[in-house]
């Protein structure tokens, strides 16, 4: 099957971020069709790359904008734990071999229209190791949590393990003059790159191909949607992804999961 479209029927559910329930404050946005979808990342596994020319980097090619400096100096004490054995390209990110360096000396960080991302070298993320490298194809980061027993989240930058889930705030502003903060957890598809986005060779979210989980995603990205979230928060969407499921019938399913 081809790439779904781009604009279908979906079913959302709004409810209060238990966390600030009765003040007001948070409202949590979730689409119900994406994360009762069965996609999951295929990466190694029929993925073919957002850029046709090198389909073995997935979605690496463009390099890891970093959220905030927070994200950035996280990442920046797991650089420090990669040996080179681990990282394909360590002699690139860190020539001189040191530790902790300060943040403009960071030699794995470029600019990017005003803004800090890993750098890419040779056409893909300084942190992704090549095929046939001894330490692992892949995210070096991706690795080091596994060689530590820890989830991916806590070793990559964020846009990278919340792909392709997006998050979006918004102030809502109610008519009797009250306001709260939406937050949106949806799919993040073509459009969530930009305008770009359209421009991608390939692309997972809205393809057949990477819908073929056998429990669905908000089960196997529970860590992900945890860190977004919240636990309790979490554990309030799980109950509603179940009376979705239960409802199939009835509510929107993403079409890519329906032909997969």
């Amino acid at each position: 099957m081809p790439e779904v479209d781009l604009v279908f029927p979906r079913a959302w559910v709004e409810f209060e971020d238990p966390d600030h329930r009765g003040d007001g404050g948070q409202v949590f946005r979730c689409d119900l069709t994406w994360l009762t979808s069965g996609w999951a990342c295929i990466f190694g596994q029929g993925c073919a790359g957002i850029h046709a020319d090198k389909p073995d980097a997935g979605c690496c090619v463009l390099g890891a904008h970093f959220a905030d400096k927070e994200d950035e100096d996280r990442v920046a004490g797991w650089v420090d734990r990669l040996e080179p054995e681990h990282w394909e390209h360590h002699d690139v990110g860190r020539p001189d071999g040191r530790r902790g360096v300060k943040r403009k000396q960071r030699a794995w960080v470029e600019i990017e229209d005003g803004e800090r991302k890993t750098l890419v070298h040779d056409g893909v993320c300084v942190f992704f190791n090549s095929p046939g490298f001894a330490g692992g194809m892949g995210c070096a980061f991706h690795h080091q949590a596994e060689r530590e027993g820890v989830h991916f989240v806590e070793t990559k930058p964020d846009v990278c393990w919340q792909l392709p889930i997006r998050r979006l705030f918004r102030e809502v502003e109610v008519a009797d003059g009250t306001t709260y903060t939406e937050v949106t957890i949806t799919e993040y598809d073509r459009r969530g790159w930009g305008p770009g986005g359209h421009d991608l060779d390939w692309y997972c979210s809205g393809n057949t191909e990477a819908h073929g989980a056998i429990e669905p995603l908000y089960v196997t990205n529970e860590a992900e949607l945890v860190a977004l979230m919240g636990r309790a928060a979490y554990d309030e969407l799980v109950g509603h992804c179940e009376r979705h499921l239960a409802a199939r019938s009835q509510l929107a399913i993403h079409p890519a999961s329906r032909h997969s």
